[in-house]
């Protein structure tokens, strides 16, 4: 892949679709490229569509690509609730049915892929393949969540480029590839009005009593059939690669790949291995 230069470098050239859908009444921003079978790529906790920038032109050569923001999270809506795995996973199957998808590939990061996890269990006829990317903090560890929930929150009550910065920076190993234009982006979202309210509703499951009915379990993961990749890294700030493999117990027939020299974002820090793997594994090989 061509250096970084400008998300809308990394999308020059594509025939990008942008539009707003009514997903079960949430206001919903979608970003679709390509053709074939659909792959919906699910974003992290505060994240947005473009965190997947730098895979759409590759990817979008091989699948019907959905990016979208999930529901408070971007520039979509935000109804005043907590944003639980359930309501995320609901959010997510009706994005499906206002795009017309009876079945997709799911790929998601962080609390994407707990989303994406949640609904290949409870919904198994809505996914073909399932992959897990830095699904996040699996063995709940007070001390992450306690820092997600600070630095996300003065990332907005505070919200300024070095807040918005060091809050994206968490997320890279090398931390030379945040852009300007990265942080900016991120800022005009956090500082959209009642968006502390927002986040506050995002961090929900950071807390316990709306964590717990969520949290990874066998009475669960059990329930997966779609096969599942568990893509980790070796910097993952959340999760070691030693804790993947209680998740490659917990989720019948999942497989561990692990991409070296990426914190929690491969996507964006190691696309091109990223996107083969991707392309790889979702077409059987």
């Amino acid at each position: 892949m061509e250096q970084h230069v400008s998300i809308w470098g990394d999308w020059a050239g594509v025939e990008l679709r942008q539009r707003t859908v009514d997903a079960a009444g949430v206001a919903t921003r979608v970003v679709e490229a390509g053709t074939g079978p659909a792959l919906v790529m699910v974003h992290g906790t505060g994240g947005h569509l473009e965190a997947y920038s730098r895979n759409l032109r590759d990817l979008a050569k091989e699948f019907r690509i959905v990016l979208y923001d999930m529901a408070g999270h971007g520039h979509s809506a935000k109804p005043d609730r907590p944003y639980t795995i359930d309501y995320l996973s609901d959010h997510l199957i009706a994005v499906l049915d206002a795009l017309g998808i009876e079945k997709a590939h799911l790929s998601g990061e962080s609390l994407g892929g707990w989303v994406a996890a949640w609904t290949a269990a409870h919904h198994p006829g809505r996914v073909e393949r399932l992959v897990l990317n830095t699904p996040g903090n699996i063995t709940n560890k007070p001390e992450v969540m306690a820092g997600l929930k600070e630095s996300s929150m003065k990332a907005v009550r505070e919200a300024s480029r070095q807040s918005v910065r060091t809050r994206v920076e968490w997320l890279f190993h090398d931390k030379s590839l945040v852009t300007d234009e990265l942080v900016d982006l991120r800022l005009g979202i956090y500082t959209q009005p009642g968006f502390e309210t927002a986040m506050r509703n995002i961090l929900a499951v950071q807390d316990w009593e709306h964590r717990r009915p969520y949290v990874w379990s066998s009475q669960w993961c059990g329930r997966i059939v779609a096969p599942t990749l568990l893509l980790w890294t070796d910097h993952d700030p959340t999760a070691s690669v030693e804790e993947a493999a209680l998740l490659e117990e917990l989720i019948p027939g999942s497989r561990l790949e692990v991409i070296e020299g990426a914190g929690h974002w491969p996507q964006w820090e190691k696309p091109d291995q990223f996107n083969e793997t991707h392309i790889r594994f979702l077409k059987g090989k």
